[in-house]
């Protein structure tokens, strides 16, 4: 794998994913190995955007958070969107998305932007 992206999963996200893009080659980390779990989604943005990583997540609250960072001057590193039912009993195609954002996209193309999967 290429890409200098750098994933950070919500809460939300199948382990499942976590550990398959990793056997891809992916630098994957989880908010439950961050020790972040239960923390503000506009912290878990910060804390993402200072360690250089995507949020990946079903989440739409981190769409109204990258508006307002936007609107406030404040950068991010990346959202990636998917919505909670689309990859629901789908875990490889979520990695599939990932994956392809991966190939085409780098942390520079992911800053300041929403990528919808």
């Amino acid at each position: 794998m290429a890409s200098d992206l750098r994933y950070f999963f919500d809460e939300h996200i199948a382990n499942d994913a976590a550990d398959a893009l990793r056997a891809d080659g992916a630098d994957v980390l989880t908010i439950a190995e961050a020790g972040r779990a239960s923390m503000p989604d506009p912290d878990q943005l910060r804390f993402a955007t200072e360690d250089g990583r995507v949020v990946v997540t079903h989440d739409d609250d981190f769409l109204s958070h990258a508006a307002d960072f936007l609107a406030a001057g404040e950068e991010f590193a990346g959202v990636a969107y998917c919505h909670q039912l689309k990859y629901q009993n789908n875990v490889r195609g979520l990695i599939n998305a990932l994956l392809l954002v991966n190939g085409v996209l780098t942390a520079d193309d992911m800053r300041n932007h929403v990528e919808f999967l």
